[in-house]
């Protein structure tokens, strides 16, 4: 009988083991992580050959691979974007410092659209210059289809208007598109809301009636379809408002000072092509904000004494057993209306003519 031969000791074959198997996920993960790099660079450099013939610019300084490993990313230096259609007269220049193109892994399903430093926006003749703590855009990645809809997200954005610089803690906006929306359903789906804006200062050095503070304001609407194609805004318009188009102000909500308010409407486009619709307004707070608007010279003391007088017999308790004052509203021939009393004129939505974009 032979004596059993001697074994080799285990520990080393495990140890062994999991070195050939790190070894291997992190050569998988360079791969993984070199592929996405180049797939971000190629659709890039896809959406910029799109763009290009459609008439736009596209610039921007050598292009780097960064964020290995833990996410792919691409880095576009001194970016500048450069397009238009009808819709905007005058088009938009975009420029900016530094925009990183990221996938995060595992994520590889969203990307992300990080804009760090100073940034310019010009929208026809209106310039801002704006820059944020954070400021990222995040799209859904889908196999040949482009982005549907997003999410921007920010912190403390800062930005430069022609009444002053002004700043927002944080803001949030959802955006959702469908190309298939038939009558009835949303076009376009839109939430957004902010916190903490500091408004500019009013001129003079007097701020708002309500301080320059917005605590938080949020909306959330939607834009019924079907969004009739085709190259000219009042062409498609009229054609949307014949098809009777709506944007539903699902909820708008303020909260400025003494002020606590929601609002909803129903709105559309009437004969001459500009806004008309109906809603209701929920105010907390209606005495408060009288006497600041009296103060601040908005309103005449007489009226906000009048008013204050006739607020008792409107306001009703809500569920937390608050006095609130609910108003209906109308918009109609440019005017808006709060309780059939009108208190504001807008200027005419003007739609460029198609014979001046040809």
């Amino acid at each position: 009988m032979k004596p059993p031969g001697r074994r080799r000791p285990l520990a080393p074959r495990i140890a062994l083991g999991a070195l050939v198997a790190l070894v291997a996920l992190g050569a998988g993960h360079a791969l993984l992580w070199r592929a996405m790099a180049t797939e971000i660079e190629q659709g890039f450099a896809t959406w910029v050959q799109i763009r290009r013939a459609q008439g736009w610019r596209v610039e921007h300084a050598a292009p780097m691979r960064a964020g290995y490993p833990l996410s792919a990313a691409l880095i576009l230096p001194n970016l500048r974007i450069e397009g238009g259609d009808a819709t905007l007269p005058g088009g938009f220049v975009l420029q900016a410092e530094r925009a990183v193109l990221r996938v995060v892994l595992p994520r590889v399903d969203r990307l992300r659209v990080e804009m760090p430093g100073a940034q310019r926006l010009r929208l026809g003749d209106d310039e801002f210059r704006f820059a944020a703590d954070t400021l990222v855009a995040l799209l859904p990645l889908e196999v040949g289809t482009p982005p549907r809809g997003g999410e921007v997200l920010a912190e403390r954005l800062r930005l430069s208007t022609p009444a002053g610089p002004m700043e927002v803690g944080a803001a949030r906006v959802t955006l959702d598109t469908s190309s298939t929306a038939t009558e009835g359903e949303a076009a376009l789906e839109v939430n957004a809301s902010a916190e903490e804006i500091d408004l500019p200062a009013a001129p003079g050095g007097r701020a708002a009636a309500f301080g320059r503070r917005i605590n938080a304001l949020a909306a959330e609407m939607a834009l019924s379809g079907p969004v009739p194609p085709g190259r000219f805004p009042v062409v498609r318009a009229e054609s949307w408002r014949d098809a009777g188009g709506t944007l539903e102000v699902k909820s708008l909500t303020l909260r400025w000072g003494p002020v606590e308010a929601a609002a909803s409407a129903t709105l559309a486009l009437d004969e001459g092509l500009q806004p008309m619709g109906a809603g209701s307004l929920r105010v907390m707070g209606a005495g408060p904000a009288l006497d600041a608007l009296a103060e601040a010279g908005l309103v005449g003391r007489r009226a906000a004494a009048t008013a204050r007088a006739i607020l008792p017999l409107m306001s009703r308790p809500n569920a937390a057993g608050q006095p609130e004052v609910e108003l209906p509203l109308t918009i109609q021939d440019r005017t808006l209306a709060v309780a059939r009393i009108p208190v504001m004129r807008f200027d005419a939505l003007a739609w460029p003519a198609p014979d001046r974009e040809r």
